[in-house]
């Protein structure tokens, strides 16, 4: 009988096996158990606007006072971690759950450099609609990048013919949800879901291999645009 470790390396060789969604899966695990054993960890981790948009919504008028350190990186450590809340980690295994279900789906589909750039413009997106929406507050979750997930892939099966009856239902459903429920960020949901949507047109443009060069620009661009979204619009809406 083959030992876990050679299963394991097994499963991570097989041809078209989710390797990156694997790796993700992990690191928000490790993520959760270092949570519960790190005082502080969370609150390193966790998205707030006041640390990715330090020179917009530092003023007076913020309601932020002193020296705030500019960590733009928390745009995306945010999806690593998860609640503590509760004695079962809940938001941890839904969004796992949630993550695997596509993951197996979108990454044999996409390849793995694809499904990364996907993932990461995903979590980027929902700390953007947080910072544009409710700029003054926290957020944890990988909720973002799965909206992201989705919305690319109701794009790409639109494009390529495929059925988005069942997909449009799970997607209004989640939203819907996050809307009305206590404690949950549509925020994030919203800006993951407009960003999946529009990688998912990136990607379905610009799937053949001589598409590689004008997808890299879309890329380059859409990350451009939400830098810029990034810097200019907290301050032009305490202005108001």
């Amino acid at each position: 009988m083959p030992s876990l470790t050679q299963r394991v390396r097994r499963a991570f060789q097989r041809p078209g096996a989710p390797v990156v969604s694997y790796v993700i899966i992990a690191l928000c695990v490790l993520g959760y158990l270092l949570q519960l054993v790190v005082p502080g960890f969370t609150s390193l981790m966790q998205f707030h606007s006041a640390y990715v948009g330090t020179f917009f919504l530092a003023g007076p008028e913020s309601g932020f006072s002193g020296l705030i350190p500019f960590e733009p990186w928390r745009a995306v450590t945010y999806g690593f971690v998860h609640s503590t809340l509760g004695v079962l980690p809940l938001h941890l295994l839904l969004n796992m759950y949630t993550l695997w279900i596509f993951g197996t789906i979108l990454e044999p589909m996409l390849g793995r450099g694809r499904f990364i750039t996907l993932y990461v413009f995903g979590l980027v997106g929902g700390a953007l609609g947080v910072y544009l929406l409710s700029p003054q507050t926290a957020v944890i979750g990988a909720s973002g990048a799965l909206f992201a997930m989705m919305g690319a892939l109701l794009v790409m099966q639109r494009r390529l013919g495929g059925q988005t009856t069942q997909l449009l239902v799970l997607l209004a459903i989640n939203f819907f949800y996050g809307f009305f429920a206590g404690g949950v960020s549509w925020q994030a949901h919203l800006g993951g879901l407009v960003v999946g949507l529009l990688s998912g047109l990136i990607l379905a443009e610009t799937r053949q291999p001589k598409d590689r060069t004008l997808r890299i620009v879309y890329f380059v661009v859409l990350g451009v645009v939400m830098v810029v979204l990034f810097a200019i619009a907290p301050g032009m809406l305490w202005q108001r």
